[in-house]
Order: C-alpha cells, then structure tokens, then sequence
C-alpha cells in the first residue's frame, strides 16, 4: 500500500459545528488549518495527535464561524494566513462585532496573502488549487487537491444543500453559477468537505441535490 499524499482529519468547531479541515502532507507532515473559526486547544490537540507541523492557515471565506478566531492562531503559531478573495475584507472587518452577536470571540485580521482565482497555496510537498466561487460571500474560495480528488469548500455547497445567499452581499445566481462552472468540471468522483454536516461527492449532489441537482436546474 503505497501512503496517499495528503491525509485530513475534520474537526467541528464552535457552537455552529463548523468543519475545520486540518490536512498534512505525509512525506513532511508539515500541515495547515483551514477555517479555524474557534476552539483553538482542540485543534492544537489534533494537530499534536497526528504529529502536524502547522506551517499556515487557509480561510475559505470570513464568516465568523470560519475564522473569528484565525488571526489568533496565526499569531500563536507564527504562521501566515491565506484567503479568502479580497472581496471578503468587509466581513472580517467585522469579526468583532459579529462575534458578540454569536456568543463567539471573533477577532478581525489581515491575512498575509488575499487569493484570486486560478492561484495556488502550498502545504509540505502538496499543491492545492484555488477557485473563487461567489455567492454565499463575494470573496469565497474552494481549495482542491487534484491527485487526492479532494475539495474543501466551505459554505459554497453541502450535502444535499447549498450555502445560504440572504446574507449582506450574497448572491443566488453566482453560487448557482460558481457550483456549475467550477465544481462540477472538477469530476464526479470528486469528495468534499463542507463548511458544515457530513461529507459528500459531486456526482452524488448532481444526481439528488434539490438546489443544483441536473434535474432540477435542466
């Protein structure tokens, strides 16, 4: 058996179970966190079960439950933060005053790196793609790793749902949009990790999900 090159493990955070993806590559077991929205000794914890050398933190977008607590950790562990696209500032501006509203310490941040579509983030030896797909926030991006046929998505897509679009600045038609033109041409075979619940594939959302199902948007 030949070991995979990436190996992740999900860790729920804050009160709203926001999916936390640590993600190592295994020749260096250097890793990095994606969307740490909270309880940090928990996912220092894992980081330290799995033998991880965090090396940086990725954010896919800048609700509070992603990364109210980013900046924190970032600084904890002296590493860079990257993402989302740039046009999220708004959002973490107000990391503060969103989590008073939550009952979560948010702290707003400027992350070392804002992402565009088309960049790409590197974690040990591992390569990860980044799209940006808009709708549930303006600046939210995907990460996917090609040879693992993994996708980490954030809010933009979950298992048989989609990522809500009333917030300030979200927009239906360009999540719908982003799903379509960017997920999908990825493969069916495809998993991903959602923002929140369970893990799921493309080709399984394409055949039964009721928002950006084939049947329903034929």
């Amino acid at each position: 058996m030949t070991t995979p090159p990436l190996k992740a493990a999900l860790i729920p955070v804050t009160p709203l179970q926001q999916n936390c993806t640590l993600f190592w590559c295994t020749a260096t077991n250097r890793g990095a966190f994606v969307d740490p929205g909270g309880d940090l000794p928990l996912l220092r914890k894992a980081a330290e079960q799995h033998g991880v050398t965090i090396e940086k933190i990725l954010v896919t977008h800048g609700h509070i439950d992603h990364c109210g607590q980013a900046g924190i950790l970032a600084r904890d562990l002296g590493v860079p933060i990257e993402g989302p696209h740039e046009a999220d500032r708004f959002w973490i501006d107000r990391l503060g005053e969103d989590g008073a509203r939550y009952g979560i310490n948010g702290e707003s941040f400027e992350p070392d790196r804002w992402l565009k579509d088309g960049d790409q983030v590197t974690v040990g030896n591992l390569t990860l793609d980044v799209y940006h797909c808009p709708g549930h926030t303006p600046g939210h991006v995907v990460f996917h790793h090609a040879p693992s046929k993994l996708a980490i998505v954030g809010d933009v897509l979950f298992q048989g749902s989609i990522g809500r679009t009333d917030f300030p600045m979200g927009n239906h038609q360009d999540l719908i949009d982003a799903i379509t033109g960017k997920l999908w041409p990825l493969g069916g075979d495809t998993a991903f990790v959602p923002g929140h619940g369970p893990m799921s594939n493309f080709a399984h959302e394409r055949r039964t999900n009721p928002f950006v199902g084939d049947a329903v948007l034929a």
